[in-house]
C-alpha cells in the first residue's frame, strides 16, 4: 500500500480526517509517509529480524509479535522493525510503554531523529514538505498514541499494518 493510503488510513485511526495538514490527518501522513520508507527501503525488515527478539530474550520478556519475523517482509507490517530501531537507539521503555496497556511515555524529536536513518528521515520529510527537525517533531507527537491504537492487546499484530489500522476503526 503506498504511503498517502496508509497515511489516510493512520490519520483515520488517530481521529483525523482523511487529508489535510493540521491535527491528526497531518500526523497520519507523516506517520504513513515514515512506515512507508521504513518498508519500501527494508530497513525495517532487517531491524525486526534481529535485535529485538534477542533484546527481549535477554531480558526474560516476550518479543512483541511480528518483531523476529521480518516486519517488513510477509505481512506488510513495518511497526515491529519501527519499534526496533526505537529500542536499539535507547527508547526501549518508551516503546513498551505505547505498547503496553499504562500510560505513554512521550518521546522527544531529537531522540526520534537520533533512532532513524538519516536517510529515512530525509525521505519522509520530503514526501510531507517539511524540514527533517519537524518531521522528528511531527513522528515524536504522533507515534505514542498510534502504536498504543495499533497494540490495543499488548502486541504488534502480525498480519498487514493496513488490516490492522481497519481492525482498529470498526
Amino acid at each position: 500500500m503506498a504511503g498517502n493510503d496508509l497515511g489516510s488510513l493512520l490519520g483515520g485511526l488517530l481521529g483525523g480526517g482523511q487529508s489535510g495538514q493540521g491535527g491528526s490527518g497531518g500526523a497520519g501522513k507523516i506517520l504513513g509517509a515514515l512506515l512507508g520508507a521504513l518498508s519500501s527501503g527494508g530497513q525495517a525488515g532487517q531491524a525486526g529480524q534481529t535485535g529485538q527478539a534477542g533484546q527481549a530474550a535477554q531480558a526474560g520478556q516476550a518479543a512483541p509479535s511480528g518483531a523476529a519475523g521480518g516486519a517488513a517482509g510477509g505481512g506488510g507490517n513495518p511497526l515491529g522493525g519501527l519499534l526496533d530501531l526505537l529500542q536499539k537507539s535507547g527508547l526501549a521503555d518508551q516503546a513498551r510503554s505505547w505498547i503496553g496497556t499504562g500510560n505513554n511515555q512521550p518521546v522527544s524529536g531529537a531522540q526520534v531523529k537520533d533512532a532513524l536513518p538519516d536517510d529515512t528521515l530525509r525521505k519522509v520529510a520530503d514526501e510531507t514538505g517539511v524540514s527533517t527537525d519537524q518531521a522528528a517533531d511531527r513522528i515524536a507527537e504522533s507515534l505514542p498514541q498510534a502504536v498504543d491504537k495499533l497494540t490495543p492487546e499488548g502486541q504488534v499484530p502480525s498480519g498487514s499494518l493496513e488490516d490492522a489500522i481497519r481492525t482498529q476503526r470498526l
